[in-house]
């Protein structure tokens, strides 16, 4: 009995696709799954985009089972999860929502402003490194300092703006994925502040240490 040579049936695949029916909600699909163009047969990346053409839920928001099992690894070869035609999937997974969309956009928007101040930031804490270490000529610190002093508050002024532009979002419970962007920005930014307060101890001890030095001089 000579059995299906696995090759031979991997190359039908390549050639004909995958005839697969997905599940979601009460709601069947029948669908067919084809390869990339130059790949030799569909990945779990092509039944995601099928799906998500069919179902309208974001490859981002689709859980795929199949068997039982979420399909994660997105290169996975359908063949290979041992798919064949006429089998089932099921999706978990809501639809995106148009308001919701917007919504994250603005959240996109204000984490890329975070991160264009969070380099300011970064700048300040390699400039006062510098001079805590001695890198630069003693004359030279006091000004130095005090120019950091200012930008650390301008630094923080900056990320007070920006949670309070997050504080005026309303966003409805069902925004499940706004409300939890939102969450994780707040915490990110307070830790920001957090490191704003920092540098800015830092600062005066470094300031109150000149002064004295300064003082037992002139004494």
């Amino acid at each position: 009995v000579t059995q299906a040579d696995p090759v031979t049936q991997t190359e039908e695949m390549a050639e004909t696709g995958l005839s697969v029916t997905v599940t979601h909600s009460n709601e069947k699909y029948d669908l067919h799954v084809t390869p990339q163009q130059g790949s030799s047969e569909p990945i779990v990346q092509d039944l995601a985009q099928v799906v998500e053409e069919a179902t309208g839920v974001p490859v981002p928001f689709q859980k795929l089972i199949f068997k039982g099992k979420s399909l994660k690894e997105m290169e996975t070869p359908l063949s290979a999860l041992g798919m064949q035609d006429g089998c089932r999937v099921m999706l978990i997974g809501e639809k995106s929502n148009p308001e919701e969309e917007v919504e994250l956009k603005k959240l996109k928007d204000l984490e890329a402003s975070v991160a264009k101040v969070a380099n300011h930031l970064e700048e300040l804490n390699k400039e006062l490194a510098g001079i805590q270490q001695g890198f630069l000529a003693k004359d030279l610190q006091a000004e130095a300092l005090s120019k950091l002093d200012r930008r650390v508050k301008a630094t923080m002024e900056q990320f007070m703006k920006i949670l309070e532009e997050i504080d005026t979002m309303v966003l409805p419970e069902n925004f499940k994925d706004s409300r939890l962007k939102r969450k994780s920005l707040v915490q990110k930014v307070q830790a920001f502040l957090a490191e704003c307060d920092m540098a800015e101890q830092n600062i005066c001890q470094e300031t109150e240490r000149l002064q004295s030095t300064n003082l037992a001089l002139s004494e």
